[in-house]
C-alpha cells in the first residue's frame, strides 16, 4: 500500500509540475532568464522558489545519507529527478525505492531466522 502510495505521488509529482512548464516552455522555449524573473516576480513566488531550493538541498543530503546506509545504487537518478522535474519527483521516487529496499531487506531477514 505505501509503495503505490509513494507510485501514484511519483506520478503526480511529474504530470502537475509539467502541466505547467510545458505550456511555458512553448510559448518562450528555454528562455532562461525570463524563467527566473518569472519565477522571483513578487515575494510570493520567491518565498516559494526559496523554500523549494531549500526542500531540494534537503533532500539531497537525505538522499545521499540514507541511500549510503541502506546500500542503495545509482543515487543519482534521484538527484536527477529533482533537477528534472522537482522535489515533487525526487522525494516520493527515492521513498519508494528506499520502501523497496527496507522490504528487500526484511525478507531477508525474515528467511534466514
Amino acid at each position: 500500500m505505501l509503495q503505490t502510495t509513494y507510485l501514484i505521488l511519483c506520478i503526480l509529482g511529474t504530470i502537475l509540475p509539467y502541466s505547467q512548464f510545458v505550456p511555458f516552455l512553448l510559448e518562450h522555449g528555454l528562455n532562461l532568464q525570463l524563467f527566473f524573473e518569472q519565477l522571483f516576480v513578487n515575494r510570493i513566488s520567491s518565498f516559494f522558489a526559496m523554500d523549494l531550493i531549500v526542500s531540494s538541498l534537503a533532500l539531497w543530503v537525505f538522499i545521499f545519507w540514507e541511500g549510503s546506509r541502506l546500500g542503495m545504487k545509482n543515487l543519482w537518478v534521484y538527484i536527477a529527478s529533482n533537477l528534472l522535474v522537482g522535489v515533487s519527483l525526487g522525494l516520493p521516487l527515492f521513498l519508494l525505492m528506499r520502501q523497496r529496499k527496507l522490504e528487500e531487506y526484511v525478507d531477508k531477514k525474515s528467511v534466514s531466522n
